[in-house]
This record gives structure tokens, sequence and C-alpha cells, in this order.
């Protein structure tokens, strides 16, 4: 699970909420809902899918990790697309391409057929989660921007919870196709809504559109001073040019920052948390859980999923991002080594399917307050300006790469190694990556981001260019 944050500079004085900005950055954030609605869905219908198209595991393994495929494809044409034809445009492509690969996961009628489906919906999430956060950052004023991107994280949690919640609802009636098809709903809810969204004006500035810009910033702020002040604003940032790979081919302080973004996304993929997300029926059913206990304990674990990210909401700027993560690692492989320790028990008793529940939650906790939401952050606070769009998006591709890779992995490591010792995979991998932040991981809390790349330029060690 995954979401792009993008980080800006420090609060000015804070102004009340705009009624237009605030609405727009909402609808915006719908793209998380969806994203999230994707991510879940899967979990609950996968079994009914391999019983009617009796596919194997290596086909449930590519009808699961072809929406990652799309969504990598998707990140890599983001930038582009957003620099061409908008953000607002983007954000309708994307909506469209929801409906239509959920239209397609309702009618399929094989295996490669949901296959396709589930990789147009992964283009239009690679897409959202590029754009969206991005297309909410530019809209949004200094004071607010923070709390509105939050809302977009808090989104694609509650798009897991909703997921989880209409699939064991489904499950009664036995129906994958609905299970899968609900997220048509939204997304057709935000196609027509995209419509009604203003355009970026920062992006209007980048195509010479000032007087459209300057008319879009006056309705969002509600202030015809404020509007003309932060397109001055704008104007003094455009100044600096993206050098993207000409500053990774020639600057070797770029080249350790963007390897510090590709390895803090291969971290957060292979902490094992969208093993839980995309597999939680199979991983109850291990736990020795019937068809109701799998589908509701998966349930159980969204509505967890989602209340602990207001964990890193509240606390990310008082208690630092190094402490959190590490944190979340210790708490993460203590989880998976009970699990596989619970696992590796033989037949399971009712205190040790209920003990696995109990440690598959505290998983999902360490892993919802700390390498969810941080290592995006992180990933954006440690680009130079000059590379950030660059920095960002390989980080992006990487994250989806590697996303696919787990997905594809899961059930052939479940029978290769078996339970026990799958988990307690998980658990080791979880347990180096607490030496992996001490190492390389700085502390930006509280730190501006030119002060974070002037130090990267000096040559200090990444961990030191922070705090």
């Amino acid at each position: 699970m995954s979401v792009a944050v993008f980080t800006h500079s420090p609060v000015s004085a804070r102004r009340p909420m705009v009624g237009r900005m605030f609405l727009a950055a909402v609808l915006a954030a719908v793209a998380g809902l969806m994203f999230g609605l994707d991510i879940g869905v899967i979990s609950g219908a996968l079994k009914f899918i391999a019983q009617e198209f009796q596919a194997s595991e290596a086909a449930q393994e590519w009808i699961v990790s072809s929406m990652m495929f799309g969504a990598a494809v998707g990140a890599l044409a983001s930038g582009r697309a957003s620099f061409m034809l908008g953000r607002r445009m983007s954000l309708t492509i994307s909506a469209a391409l929801f409906v239509i690969g959920a239209l397609g996961c309702v009618t399929a009628h094989s295996v490669a057929e949901l296959i396709i489906a589930r990789a147009i919906l992964g283009l239009a999430i690679g897409v959202a989660s590029f754009v969206a956060p991005l297309y909410i950052s530019e809209i949004a004023d200094e004071s607010r921007r923070g709390s509105l991107i939050s809302v977009y994280q808090l989104m694609i949690t509650s798009g897991i919870l909703l997921a989880f919640v209409s699939d064991a609802l489904f499950a009664y009636l036995g129906s994958w196709r609905w299970m899968l098809g609900i997220v048509a709903v939204p997304g057709a809810l935000f196609l027509v809504g995209s419509f009604f969204l203003p355009d970026s004006p920062r992006w209007l500035m980048l195509r010479g559109r000032d007087k459209d810009a300057l008319e879009t910033l006056t309705a969002l702020r509600n202030d015809p001073s404020v509007a003309r002040q932060e397109m001055e604003s704008i104007r003094a940032q455009l100044q600096e040019k993206q050098l993207g790979f000409s500053l990774f081919r020639t600057n070797p302080n770029f080249r350790r920052t963007v390897g510090l973004g590709i390895g803090l996304q291969i971290v957060q993929q292979l902490t094992g948390i969208n093993v839980v997300m995309y597999y939680a029926p199979r991983i109850f059913e291990v736990a020795g859980f019937g068809q109701d206990g799998q589908l509701w304990g998966t349930a159980i674990v969204g509505l967890v999923n989602m209340l602990s990210t207001f964990i890193a909401i509240s606390f990310v700027d008082k208690w630092g991002r190094r402490p959190m993560l590490i944190a979340g690692f210790i708490i993460m492989a203590f989880g998976m080594g009970a699990l596989a320790t619970l696992l590796g028990m033989g037949t399971p008793s009712d205190l040790s399917r209920y003990l696995s529940v109990a440690v598959l939650l505290l998983f999902i906790m360490g892993f919802a307050f700390s390498a969810g939401p941080l290592i995006w952050i992180l990933c954006a606070e440690v680009q130079p300006l000059q590379g950030r769009d660059f920095g960002i998006a390989c980080s992006t591709f990487t994250n989806w790469a590697a996303n696919m890779l787990v997905g594809a992995t899961f059930l052939t490591l479940l029978t290769a190694l078996g339970p026990a010792h799958t988990f307690w995979l998980y658990a080791a991998l979880n347990a180096l990556f607490i030496l992996f932040t001490m190492s390389f991981v700085p502390e930006t809390r509280g730190v501006v981001l030119e002060a974070i790349e002037r130090k990267l330029n000096a040559g200090m060690k990444l961990r030191d260019i922070g705090r």
C-alpha cells in the first residue's frame, strides 16, 4: 500500500479554510478512496475467482500483481502526462480508467480478461497516486497543505476498509463480480466531479496562462491580494528548472538521494504489508478460521489500518521520522515473528487463532503509523529542488515494481517454504530494516528543504543531512 506525499515550504500564518479550496481538495482525494478500494477488494474476491475459473496459484498471483504492473506503467507516464495535459485532466483520465477497469472486471469471462482489466485499474492507480497529492499540494494554501494531503492518505485507508467490509457482505452472495465492480460507483462520481475541478494555478503558469492562474487563485483563496502574492512566489519557484536525468547523470550527491528513495520504497514493500492486504483471508485460513472469520477478520485489519494512520498524522512532526520508523519496524518484526511462531505450532487452538489475529493487527498498526506514510514523506523531503520530480518519479515506479514482485511471489513462497518460514522471512527483513534506518535515513523533522539540500551537496552522509 502506497501513497505519494509532497512537502513544501514552512507553514505561514494560518488562515480560515476556504470553501472552494477545501471542496476541490476533498474531491481530488476521492482518487485515494478508489485507490484503496482497488487494493482491498481483491483479497475477498480471489477465492471465488479461483473457484469459478479453476485458477492455479500462479494465475491468482498474476491476477493480483497485474494491477501493480499497470500502476508502475501509470506512474512512469504520469509525470509527463500531468505536465502536458495538466493535473485536472490527468485526474479525469484516471477516473475514466477506474470506471473502464472496474466494468472490465465485472464482465470478465476468463483469467486473461480479468488480468487485462486489473492492469487498466493499475494504470488509473499509477496516475492517481502521483497526480492527486501533487494537485492537492498546488491548490492548497501553505497553512492547510499538510492536512489536506493527509486527507488523501486517509481516503486510501478508508477505501481499503470499505473494500474489506463490502467483500465480507458480498461473500454471502458468493459474488466476486459485485466485489470488484463496486469501484465503478465512486469512479463514476469522481469522473463527473473532475470536470468541475479548477486547473492547478502552478500548471497554468507553467503554460504561460498567468491571467487564468490569477483568476483561479483568487477563487481558491477568496482574497485578491493573497492570490497576487502567491503568484509571485510561484513565479520565483518556477525559475528553478527541473533538470531530471541530466542532474542524475552529473551530480553524485543527487544519485545518492535517488538511491535512498528507491531503497526506502523497496523496504516499504518488503515489510510484508501488501501480503496482508492482498492475501489476508488466506492468512486467516492458514490460522484456522472459517470463511466468515476470514472475511470479517480482514475487515478488522482494514479498520486498524485506517485508525492507526491518525497516529502518524498526529505525531510525525512531534516525534520525528527516524524514531517512528524504528519503532514501527520493531513492532512489525515482533508481529511477523510471533505470527510465524503461532503458525508453526501445528493444529491451531482457539487461543492460538485469536493470538494470531492480535499479532497480525499489531503488525498492521506498526506499518500504518510508520513505514506507510513516513517513507513517502522522506522520499519527497530528501530530493533537491531541481531533481525533485525525477527523484519522486523513480521512487514511485520502484514502489509499484516492488509491490508487483511481492504480490506475484507470496503464494509461491507460502507453498515452497510453508506459512511459518514465510513469515519468519518477513520478520527477519523488518529487523534488518531497523539497521537500514539507523545507517542511512536522516531525521528531517523541522528542517527546511533548502538546508537538507545544502548538506547533501556538501557531501555529508545521508543520515546526517537532516537535523
